[in-house]
């Protein structure tokens, strides 16, 4: 039962016995620093039905609970806010309770009710994932394993673009200028073997438009008939006709990067449940614009396209099936949505990881799917999250300047390598413990620097100074955890009964409340779908706790029953720091 729970039942039974008064809801709100408290209740609604100035009505509530309540112990009012200090007992109690907790914070998923599909990642086929697809993936991974915490069944899914002229590209650039190369013959990941051809296909383009340029051709005109761009619009249509050379070398090409993405995502820490292919997607959603012509949604103009007409909404028409009658990426995000509620029956709301240029795409989108009348449509959310830059500018895949998610995860290894050699605290490891040391710091830094931005801000990501030892950083967090491992590994006594202790420490009691507030952190995340409010939470706690660490002696305190609580508490801080690290997919050494 939280503090809230405890406290609100008897000030409304305050309010009844002092004023005649019933009241359904009490407010709450943090102590600011400069008051002594540890929650404040805000006076100022009830002068509505309360005849009395806010500092009388504070205090009149202030006795009773001191009278009343075992686990206030004393209060202070500040104008028309009540500062309640809760008894030392009832954070002894408290702790007791979650010491050994390993759950503490999460909740068993129901089994009655609905999953959440949580959608991320969703590449392309023609070329590796990047900076962007980093920020895309962590995201989408974190949220997945914060809504589980939080309760839910969740399955992780993506949808790979895996058709199209952009694939087309690749394949016959590789065709053309490739002799035969292969992932094993090149030694190259297959995804970077592939995007290398997309990326010599736009240069090959580029040189062709230049030529029909200067031979009097203006540049639509010359983008237009390029001969490269006919050979793979040709390839396109041949690939659509099933012809069987085509879709042969499609699959191959295709595999090798997914053997490349799989790689990818196991060094990013990142896993997945289920997989949809566009190539079999894309006919999807072409019969329910039928069903919703038949219910009035949809409208067929005289060329035979369907729209639907969402003015009155506020946004515009827009077009669900062409005029040939072939889909467009609406209709088959329509026709996906309701086929992934076909495989997963248990699934009751959908959250699409897609940056914010997508924003309007999945406005229209929910609002058709509410319009079918699909009950589920109610629980899609649109993760948004802005782009990820770099001091350098822009990325473009087409011309080969994207960051690449594996070289970015090395250079943040070696980041961390070159830093933690300059501090000199690494002469016991051994080569394979460093090794896995640096991966451990640099992708932590990696992860939180994204990680702890409100996910629909723009980030500014600089390497350097994600892998710093101070500050709100993922190696800042990594190291107090450590710290703490080693305190533990000091201890050479028996913590594991309880503490006798009847007091706390200044330091050791806000301590037990910022550990106090991580179910209901957990429950915020899920809600906000923002791991920023996890992150910076565990900031907070390792900010806290090294408070604590300078303030008070732990190994070195002579008291028995007080050293046993504090290497308690610091393991329970431990132990919170791993957890949502976890739900971040961030791991933390046990030395540093």
């Amino acid at each position: 039962m939280t503090l809230q729970q405890i406290l609100t039942p008897s000030i409304e039974k305050a309010v009844k016995a002092l004023f005649d008064v019933t009241i359904d809801k009490v407010e709450f709100q943090t102590t600011r620093k400069e008051f002594e408290g540890d929650i404040t209740m805000v006076i100022f609604p009830l002068l509505k039905v309360v005849k009395s100035n806010p500092v009388e009505l504070g205090n009149k509530i202030g006795n009773y609970l001191v009278e009343n309540l075992a686990e206030v112990s004393r209060f202070n009012v500040v104008s028309g806010f009540l500062n309640i200090v809760i008894s030392d007992e009832y954070y002894l109690d408290f702790f007791g309770e979650i010491k050994d907790d390993v759950k503490f914070g999460f909740v068993t998923p129901n089994p009655e009710d609905k999953a959440v599909m949580v959608e991320y990642s969703s590449p392309n086929t023609n070329k590796p994932l990047h900076l962007g697809h980093v920020r895309n993936n962590l995201l989408g991974y974190s949220v997945a394993e914060i809504i589980k915490a939080s309760g839910k069944k969740v399955y992780k899914t993506q949808i790979i673009n895996d058709r199209g002229i952009h694939i087309c590209k690749s394949m016959l650039a590789w065709q053309k200028f490739g002799n035969g190369q292969t992932p094993e013959s090149t030694g190259l990941k297959g995804d970077k073997l592939v995007g290398n051809y997309y990326v010599a296909f736009d240069k090959a383009y580029k040189e062709e438009i230049a030529q029909l340029m200067s031979a009097g051709k203006t540049e639509e005109e010359a983008k237009k008939q390029a001969p490269i761009i006919l050979e793979a619009q040709e390839m396109l249509l041949k690939w659509e006709a099933g012809d069987e050379a085509v879709i042969s070398l499609w699959k191959t090409m295709n595999q090798w990067v997914y053997d490349g993405f799989a790689k990818t995502y196991k060094n990013l820490g990142v896993d997945f449940d289920c997989f949809y292919y566009e190539s079999n997607t894309y006919l999807l959603g072409k019969d329910v614009v039928q069903i919703g012509l038949d219910r009035g949604v949809f409208e067929k103009d005289p060329d035979g396209s369907v729209w639907i007409d969402l003015t009155d909404e506020g946004l515009d028409r827009k077009i669900v099936l062409r005029s040939d009658g072939t889909a467009v990426y609406m209709t088959q995000d329509i026709g996906t949505a309701i086929q992934r509620v076909k495989d997963y029956p248990d699934v009751g709301g959908m959250v699409y990881t897609v940056g914010n240029e997508q924003d309007y795409h999945f406005k229209v989108l929910f609002l058709i799917l509410k319009k079918l009348g699909f009950e589920w449509s109610k629980n899609l959310f649109h993760l948004s999250y802005g782009m990820v830059d770099l001091p350098s500018g822009k990325m473009k895949s087409r011309e080969g300047t994207v960051v690449d998610a594996d070289d970015l995860m090395q250079e943040m290894a070696d980041t961390a390598q070159k830093i933690a050699e300059d501090l000199g605290k690494l002469e016991t490891y051994t080569a394979e413990e460093k090794s896995t040391l640096y991966k451990t710091i640099g992708l932590g830094a990696l992860k939180y620097y994204i990680l702890k931005v409100d996910p629909k801000k723009r980030i500014l990501f600089n390497p350097e100074e994600s892998v710093d030892f101070a500050g709100n950083t993922g190696p800042f967090i990594q190291y107090t955890y450590a710290r703490i491992q080693s305190i533990i590994r000091k201890a050479n006594f028996d913590f594991s009964n309880k503490s006798k202790i009847t007091t706390l420490h200044e330091k050791e009691k806000e301590l037990v409340k910022q550990l106090e507030l991580f179910p209901e952190v957990i429950q915020n995340a899920a809600q906000h779908h923002s791991p920023a409010l996890l992150a910076n939470f565990t900031y907070d706690l390792v900010r806290e706790y090294n408070s604590f660490y300078q303030a008070v002696p732990i190994l070195g305190e002579e008291d028995l029953e007080k050293k046993i609580f504090r290497v308690q508490l610091s393991k329970k801080v431990a132990d919170i720091i791993a957890a949502s690290f976890k739900l971040l997919g961030i791991s933390v050494p046990e030395r540093m």
